[in-house]
C-alpha cells in the first residue's frame, strides 16, 4: 500500500476516533502520524524526531487515545509541553479526536491559572491531563494529582523544555510514575540531555525520525537581510508592505521589543499585538482569539510566548532578531508551513551575527538566501496595484452616481477631468505616497574599500594628496544641544552617534564642546530618516540631541575624527583614555566583518 492511498482508517484506529477525525477534514495521515501510530498502539516506546508542524500531536494522540478506558475515572494519559499555549492547543486537540467518546475528561493544568480551579477539574476525573512541568509537579508534590495508574506519557517539544530550563522537573516527574507505562518522546532535535531522558526511562523505543526533504516538511521559502543602510524599522515596514500574507508572527529578544514594534505598527495602520511573559493569561488567550478570526493580522512575540501556537492563517514569519540558538529559529518559522501549507520566513542579520546566521545554515543543512531591502520602485509598484484595485471596487460601486452629479456641481464644466483626478490621487495618497523620490546609494563597505583601494594603485599622487586618508570624505557641520555645562565628553557623542545610527566610527569628524551646545561633522548625503532620528529621537546622557544642519564643513577634507577642538588637547587625550583616539581604545570592541573593521562600544564606552 503506497504512501499516497493510506488512509486514517488503514491503521487500526477505533470508528468513534475515525468519524472525530473524519469531521475535521484529515483522511491521509502524514508521514510521522503512519510511521508512530501503529507502534503506540501495540503498546511500544516511541522516540520520535521531527520538525514542528508536521502532525505530531495526532501522532501520538490519537492511539493513546483509543486505548483509554471511560469508566475508570483516573488519570491514564498524561502530556507533558513547555509552554501553556501548547498545552491548551494539544488539550483542544484531545476534546476534538474524543468528542464521540463518552465520559473523556480531558484537563488542562498550566502556571498562571488559579489552583483551586485545576484541583475541582482533577477532582471530578480526568483521564487526559496536559500541562507545564512545574505545575504537573506542584500538583504531584500537593498530592492533587495521582500518577498511580497512568498509562502513557508524552513528552512533546522536549528540546524546548530543556531549552527552558524544565528538563529537571520532567526527570522528576518521570521518576514518580509506576514502571508499567507507556513513554513517546517527541523533539526537533535531540541533544545529549534528552538522549540521557530516552536511555533512563524509555524501554527499547522505536526511533521515527522524518526527514526534512519528506513532504511532511513545511513548505517555508526562507532568506536573510543582512542590516546596511536602512534602520531595523524603516525595513521592516517595507518588507511588510511588499509580502503577501494573511497572518504575520515578527519575533523579538525582549518583552519591550514586541511592545515597541507593535507601536510602530500600529502607528503605520497594521492590526497588531504583542505577545508577550508579562500578559495575564487572559489577555494571551484574547489576543490569540483575534488573530484566528481575522480580527488581528500580526502579533509581535517572544520566543517563550508564541511557542505551541498553530494557526492556520499565518503565512510569514519574520525574525526581528536572530535567535542566539539555533534550535529555536526553527520553532520559530515552525509557526508558519504547518501541515503542508506553504510559508515564508524572513530574518534579519547585523553583520556581527554572521555566525549565528551560519549556524541556522548548519543545522538546517541548507543555505540561506540574503535578499535586498524593497527599493522604491518595489513600493511604488506595489502601492500603485493596490491603490488601482481600490478605484476598480469603488467603480463598482451603486452610489458611483450620486459623487458624479457633485463632482459637476463643484467645479466648471471646462475644468480638466484629468487634472480633477490627479488632484484628488494626492490627496488620497495619505502616509503611503504613490512617487517615491529614490533611495539613498547604499554601498557595499567591502565594495567601497575594494573600489579605493584599487583608486589608490592606479593613481598614487591622487593618495598622497588625500595624505594617506582612506576617508577623506565630504563633510557636513551638525549642531547639538549638548554641551560642557551638561557634562558632556566627546566620547559621549561617539557613542551616541556610532549606536543610534550605526555609522562606522571612523566617519565621525571634528567634534567641538561649547558650553550649551556643541558642533560635529558627518558624512554628506545621510538618509533623511537617520537626520530626522537624530533631531527627534536621538539622547546622549539622557538629554535629547537636537541635531540640526548647519551647512558644509570646510575642513572636512582635513579633520581628524573624534577631534574635541573646543578643549584642546586635554578633550582629545581624555577620549584616547576613555575610549576613542589611539592605542587600545578602551570601550572598543574591534570586529573585522565583510571585509572591513567596524568599531562598537562595549558597556563602559556607551553613553
Amino acid at each position: 500500500m503506497t504512501t499516497n492511498t493510506l488512509t486514517f482508517a488503514d491503521l487500526g484506529l477505533p470508528q468513534s476516533i475515525l468519524d472525530a477525525v473524519t469531521d475535521m477534514g484529515f483522511v491521509n495521515p502524514s508521514p510521522i502520524q503512519q510511521a508512530c501510530i501503529p507502534h503506540l498502539l501495540e503498546g511500544r516506546d516511541v522516540l520520535g524526531m521531527a520538525q514542528t508542524g508536521s502532525g505530531k500531536t495526532a501522532a501520538f494522540s490519537l492511539p493513546i487515545l483509543a486505548k483509554i478506558d471511560a469508566a475508570s475515572r483516573h488519570p491514564q494519559m498524561l502530556v507533558m509541553a513547555p509552554t501553556r499555549e501548547l498545552a491548551i492547543q494539544v488539550a483542544d486537540a484531545c476534546e476534538q479526536f474524543t468528542k464521540n467518546m463518552k465520559g473523556i475528561n480531558v484537563v488542562t493544568i498550566y502556571g498562571g491559572q488559579r489552583y483551586d480551579i485545576q484541583i475541582r477539574a482533577l477532582k471530578n476525573g480526568a483521564q487526559v491531563v496536559v500541562g507545564t512541568p512545574g505545575r504537573i509537579l506542584d500538583h504531584i508534590r500537593r498530592g492533587t494529582l495521582d500518577l498511580s495508574a497512568l498509562k502513557a506519557i508524552v513528552l512533546d517539544e522536549a528540546d524546548e523544555m530543556l531549552r527552558m530550563g524544565f528538563i529537571e522537573d520532567v526527570e522528576t516527574v518521570m521518576a514518580e510514575l509506576p514502571e508499567d507505562h507507556q513513554t513517546a518522546l517527541f523533539s526537533a532535535t535531540m541533544p545529549e540531555p534528552i538522549r540521557r531522558i530516552t536511555r533512563r526511562f524509555m524501554q527499547d523505543p522505536q526511533e521515527v525520525k522524518i526527514a526534512a526533504t519528506q513532504r511532511s516538511a513545511p513548505d517555508i521559502t526562507q532568506s536573510y537581510w543582512l542590516v546596511n543602510g536602512f534602520r531595523k524599522n524603516d525595513a521592516l515596514l517595507r518588507f511588510l508592505e511588499v509580502e503577501e500574507f494573511d497572518a504575520a508572527i515578527i519575533f523579538t529578544r525582549t518583552k519591550t521589543g514586541t511592545t515597541d514594534i507593535t507601536e510602530l505598527l500600529e502607528r503605520n495602520g497594521y492590526r497588531a499585538a504583542a505577545l508577550n511573559g508579562d500578559m495575564t493569561q487572559q489577555a494571551r488567550e484574547q489576543t490569540l482569539d483575534r488573530l484566528k478570526s481575522g480580527r488581528l493580522d500580526i502579533l509581535v512575540a517572544t520566543d517563550v510566548a508564541a511557542r505551541g501556537l498553530d494557526v492556520e492563517r499565518i503565512s510569514l514569519v519574520v525574525n526581528y532578531d536572530i535567535p542566539l540558538d539555533s534550535e529555536s529559529y526553527v520553532h520559530r518559522i515552525g509557526r508558519t508551513g504547518r501541515a503542508g501549507r506553504s510559508g515564508r520566513a524572513l530574518l534579519f542579520v547585523e553583520p556581527r551575527e554572521r555566525r549565528l546566521l551560519r549556524n541556522i545554515e548548519h543545522l538546517m543543512k541548507k543555505p540561506i538566501n540574503e535578499v535586498p531591502v524593497p527599493n522604491h520602485e518595489i513600493l511604488m509598484e506595489k502601492r500603485r496595484e493596490k491603490f488601482k484595485a481600490k478605484i476598480a471596487l469603488q467603480l463598482e460601486h451603486h452610489d458611483l452616481e450620486k459623487y458624479r452629479v457633485l463632482l459637476e456641481d463643484l467645479f466648471t464644466a471646462d475644468q480638466d477631468h484629468e487634472e480633477l483626478a490627479a488632484a484628488m490621487m494626492m490627496m488620497l495618497q495619505e502616509k503611503q505616497k504613490l512617487i517615491l523620490p529614490p533611495d539613498p546609494e547604499i554601498r557595499s563597505m567591502r565594495g567601497e574599500r575594494g573600489r579605493r583601494d584599487r583608486d589608490n594603485r592606479e593613481n598614487p599622487r591622487s593618495a598622497e594628496r588625500r595624505g594617506g586618508r582612506e576617508n577623506a570624505v565630504d563633510m557636513d557641520l551638525y549642531r547639538i544641544e549638548i554641551g560642557r555645562e551638561d557634562g558632556v565628553e566627546v566620547r559621549h557623542i561617539v557613542g551616541a552617534i556610532a549606536n543610534e545610527g550605526d555609522i562606522n566610527s571612523r566617519y565621525i569628524g571634528h567634534i567641538k564642546l561649547h558650553d550649551t551646545y556643541s558642533t560635529i561633522e558627518l558624512p554628506q548625503g545621510m538618509p533623511n530618516h537617520l537626520v530626522q532620528h537624530f533631531a527627534q529621537k536621538a539622547r546622549v546622557l539622557s538629554k535629547p540631541m537636537q541635531m540640526s544642519l548647519l551647512g558644509p564643513a570646510s575642513s572636512a577634507t582635513n579633520s581628524t575624527p573624534y577631534e574635541g577642538k573646543g578643549r584642546g588637547r586635554g578633550d582629545r587625550d581624555r577620549f584616547d583614555r576613555n575610549g576613542g583616539g589611539r592605542g587600545e581604545r578602551k570601550g572598543f570592541k574591534d570586529r573585522k566583518e565583510g571585509g572591513f573593521k567596524e568599531k562598537r562600544f562595549n558597556d563602559r564606552g556607551r553613553r
